[in-house]
C-alpha cells in the first residue's frame, strides 16, 4: 500500500494508472462498515484507493468535530491488511486552499431531514466530494446506505456535473444487535450503547411516523425525525450526554 500525504503527489501517481480504480472516502475510526465497501471495491476493481479525511466543513457543531475519533495508526494497519493499494491522508490545508471560499451547494433535498438539523453539514460533505473525485478520478466509489440521504446527494451531483464515475450504494453493516455500525458509536457510553439497538428494533415496526417518534421519545431518545420517504423510513436521534451522540438509521419498508 502506497501511503500519500501530499494530494500533489497522489495526481502524479494516479496519472499513468491503468485499469479500473476504485474508490471509497473516509474519516477515519475504521469499522465492518467501512470494511464491506473496501472488500467490494477490491472485488470490482484492479485498484483501490481510500481517504482518511476528518472534514471539518461538514460538521453543524464544534463539540461533534472535537471528538471525532482518529484512529490513523490501526486505520492504516486495517488498510494495509485488507490489500487497498493507495491511501490519501490530506490535510484541511491541501483540501481547502481556498479557505472553503468556494463550495458545492443543493438547494431542495439537502434542506430535509438531516439537512433540516444540520445546517451547512450537505455543503460540507458536497463540497469535499467533489474535491476527492476529482483527485481520485475512480471509475467507482462506495457509499453505505446508511447515510442514504448522502447517497442519494452525492449520486445526483455526479449525474448533475456529468462526473464519470459509477455510485455505488451499498448494504448498511450492523452489530449483532441491530445497531448500525458507526465511528461515532466509539462515543456511546455504557449506559447509551444499552439502549441505543433500540433504534433499529423500533424503526421497524409498523406504528406512523408520529407514533414512532414518541416512541423514540418515552424511551429517552432526543428525537430529531422520523420521516418515511422513497418507501424507507429514515429516523436521526441523540443520546446520552456531554455530549450527545448522533445516530442516523433507515430501513426498507418494501423489500
Amino acid at each position: 500500500m502506497i501511503v500519500f500525504d501530499s494530494i500533489r503527489d497522489f495526481m502524479s501517481t494516479r496519472v499513468p494508472l491503468e485499469g479500473s480504480l476504485g474508490f471509497v472516502p473516509t474519516m477515519g475510526a475504521l469499522h465492518e462498515g467501512h470494511r464491506s465497501l473496501i472488500r467490494r471495491s477490491l472485488k470490482e476493481n484492479q485498484i483501490t484507493a481510500v481517504s482518511i479525511y476528518i472534514n471539518p466543513t461538514q460538521f453543524d457543531r464544534s463539540e461533534d468535530l472535537q471528538v471525532y475519533p482518529e484512529t490513523i495508526l490501526e486505520d492504516k494497519e486495517q488498510l494495509k491488511s485488507l490489500g487497498v493499494d493507495l491511501l490519501l491522508i490530506p490535510t484541511y490545508e491541501q483540501m481547502y486552499p481556498d479557505t472553503f471560499r468556494y463550495e458545492v451547494r443543493e438547494k431542495e433535498f439537502s434542506s430535509e431531514m438531516c439537512g433540516a438539523y444540520r445546517s451547512g453539514h450537505f455543503t460540507g460533505v458536497l463540497t469535499v466530494v467533489m474535491k476527492l473525485l476529482n483527485i481520485i478520478r475512480p471509475s467507482r466509489a462506495y457509499f453505505g446506505e446508511k447515510d442514504y440521504q448522502q447517497y442519494l446527494l452525492i449520486r445526483d451531483m455526479v449525474e448533475a456535473f456529468f462526473l464519470e464515475v459509477e455510485i455505488i450504494p451499498c448494504p448498511i453493516v450492523r452489530d449483532p444487535d441491530g445497531l448500525a455500525l458507526s465511528s461515532r458509536n466509539m462515543n456511546l457510553s455504557d449506559s447509551a450503547r444499552e439502549k441505543a439497538p433500540l433504534l433499529h428494533k423500533l424503526i421497524r415496526s409498523k406504528g406512523s411516523d408520529n407514533e414512532l417518534k414518541l416512541e423514540l421519545t418515552k424511551e429517552g431518545f432526543e428525537v430529531e425525525y422520523v420521516q418515511t420517504k422513497f418507501d424507507r423510513r429514515f429516523v436521526a436521534v441523540r443520546i446520552g450526554t456531554n455530549p450527545t451522540v448522533r445516530l442516523i438509521d433507515n430501513v426498507a419498508l418494501i423489500e
